[in-house]
């Protein structure tokens, strides 16, 4: 049995959550810690009576009372777009002093670190597909930088952690990840998607669709990351899906898959909203072994019941 010991902020949310799973699943002893702005408790009801958990309510840009850990994964912040929208502020912060506090408890513990990074640090990339080699095309006063410009800093300080304290560092670049434990509506496709389909609505399309955008099934996501953090390579590496979709063909599959009878609806298209994304991930494939297995479809089959149920709570509370 594993004995380690690790530390998970952001481990009330999306990706975090089943993260928590994984590792325990690894045999690891999990500490999440979560200040609840956008994470949910719900997402870790499941693990209420695992002794080998523990949640911990707090802001990580405060120091971080976890105790001895023997791996830290930094998931903490706002991902959705709805979200860093509304919580700008918040997202700077934790991309910043949370990074600093999360490799503070790495550096004490002399314990390894990852930190959950985006293909948004790409912006709207003039290479294509993306590798982790591209430097990106960046805004860094736009309505996006809040988020973009936060991890592209939290790389910055891993990388200076690990030049300069020696601390095991690893970077993570996630590119679209959905599933179960997505917010409804929260300014993602797919979610956004699923929302306006399972209760007739028309889907938004920004546009005219024709942009690109790659999705990964979560566990094809999270299989990756436990990959990624048993490996020594220390320089970013992309986890994503490398088949491409354009806007408009996953609204088309999101409403067969629902049996919606919604239609497309066109809207003009957001500020610095990026034409193509597809990561490259030739690196994860030759160091990792890793490739995603979960193809759109299936993927949003396997989503389905768990939009279905999250729609009727959240109609229900809007009523």
């Amino acid at each position: 049995m594993n004995s380690a010991r690790a530390l998970v902020t952001g481990g009330a949310g999306f990706l975090g959550s089943h993260l928590c799973d994984a590792l325990l699943g690894e045999g690891y002893a999990v500490v999440a810690a979560d200040n609840l702005l956008t994470g949910r408790l719900s997402n870790l009801e499941h693990l209420r009576n695992e002794s080998r958990f523990e949640f911990l309510e707090q802001d990580v840009c405060a120091a971080i009372q976890c105790g001895a850990v023997n791996y830290v994964f930094h998931f903490a912040s706002p991902a959705s777009p709805v979200d860093y929208a509304a919580h700008g502020i918040e997202t700077l912060r934790v991309g910043s002093f949370g990074t600093f506090e999360a490799l503070e408890v790495a550096k004490k513990h002399s314990a390894s670190f990852m930190m959950a990074s985006t293909s948004e640090c790409y912006g709207d990339p003039l290479e294509h597909p993306q590798r982790e080699t591209y430097w990106g095309h960046v805004n860094p006063i736009g309505p996006r930088s809040v988020y973009d410009e936060a991890k592209r800093f939290s790389e910055a300080v891993t990388m200076a952690y690990h030049r300069y304290h020696k601390v095991d560092t690893r970077i993570l670049r996630i590119f679209n990840t959905y599933g179960p434990r997505m917010q409804i509506n929260d300014g993602r496709v797919i979610p956004n998607f699923m929302w306006q389909a399972l209760r007739g609505q028309n889907l938004t399309v920004y546009g005219d669709g024709s942009q690109t955008r790659s999705f990964c099934y979560v566990s094809d996501e999270v299989d990756g990351i436990v990959r990624l953090s048993k490996s020594s390579e220390q320089e970013p590496v992309n986890i994503g899906n490398p088949t491409e979709f354009t806007i408009l063909d996953c609204a088309k599959r999101v409403v067969a898959v629902s049996g919606s009878a919604s239609k497309i609806q066109f809207e003009p298209l957001p500020q610095d909203d990026p034409k193509q994304r597809r990561p490259d991930i030739s690196k994860a494939r030759r160091l990792l072994g890793w490739e995603p297995k979960v193809d759109l479809e299936t993927g949003l089959k396997l989503s389905l019941e768990y939009f279905q149920k999250a729609v009727q709570e959240r109609s229900g509370a809007l009523r």
